[in-house]
């Protein structure tokens, strides 16, 4: 018996402590394999990415559609994401821009900085509607924005929302006719709204006053000079 219990025991401490070595192993193993890590590393950056928007500029960011894309290489198919995210400040500026990624997170950090190097300037009537009426076209998208009264909203729907409320824009009446893509309808609106002019810039390419632009359409001068001061942009 005794010389049964000296060689057991050296037999079930040594296989028994590479079993519990190999199983710790497969087990940290499995915590890198499920994205523990990793799941922690992109919550770090996504709360950078949001403190940054916050404290450096305070731009509005919405994002506007995500879709999942697939490319085919040798072996299969390797899966990913497309974001289009449209960022405006609220006070005339809006861009737009797509990113492709493996993660969303990091599709929608692509998008957020292209659609930034990509902003325009829009005049705005009284800081709140456009100057005038307009027509926009990108392949099958046609989109027509029209400026409306105070109250009236923004009468949009889908992409051509986020364009809007990200400009700062709240009076507007818009029709999107031919396509329903995402990505043609946000062409199309930026088509339209890159064709804004203001009473202001119109004076000064023809060498004229705001005055004697706005008096021409049946108003006497003192309104014509009463609403061209009005005019901001």
């Amino acid at each position: 018996m005794a010389d049964e219990n000296t060689i057991e025991a050296p037999e079930s401490g040594e296989f028994g402590g590479d079993a519990a070595e190999t199983q710790g192993r497969r087990g940290r193993g499995r915590g890198r394999e499920s994205g523990e890590g990793r799941g922690r590393g992109r919550g770090n950056r996504d709360d950078r990415r949001g403190g940054k928007t916050e404290e450096d500029d305070g731009l509005i960011e919405k994002l506007v559609h995500i879709n999942r894309v697939s490319k085919t290489v040798k072996g299969g198919k390797r899966f990913g994401f497309a974001a289009l995210v449209v960022v405006g400040d609220g006070q005339g500026r809006v861009g737009f821009g797509h990113g492709k990624a493996r993660e969303v997170p990091e599709a929608i950090t692509k998008a957020t900085a292209a659609a930034r190097k990509k902003m325009i300037r829009v005049p705005l009537k009284e800081g709140r509607t456009l100057h005038h009426d307009g027509n926009g076209r990108f392949g099958a998208g046609k989109v027509t924005v029209r400026t409306a009264p105070p109250g009236t909203g923004i009468i949009a729907g889908g992409p051509m929302r986020a364009v809007f409320e990200s400009l700062g824009v709240a009076d507007v009446v818009t029709k999107s006719v031919g396509t329903s893509n995402p990505y043609n309808m946000i062409r199309a609106t930026f088509a339209a709204l890159s064709e804004q002019t203001s009473p202001k810039s119109v004076a000064q390419r023809r060498g004229k006053k705001v005055a004697d632009l706005l008096g021409r359409g049946g108003a006497s001068a003192t309104e014509a000079e009463a609403e061209a001061a009005a005019i901001v942009e």
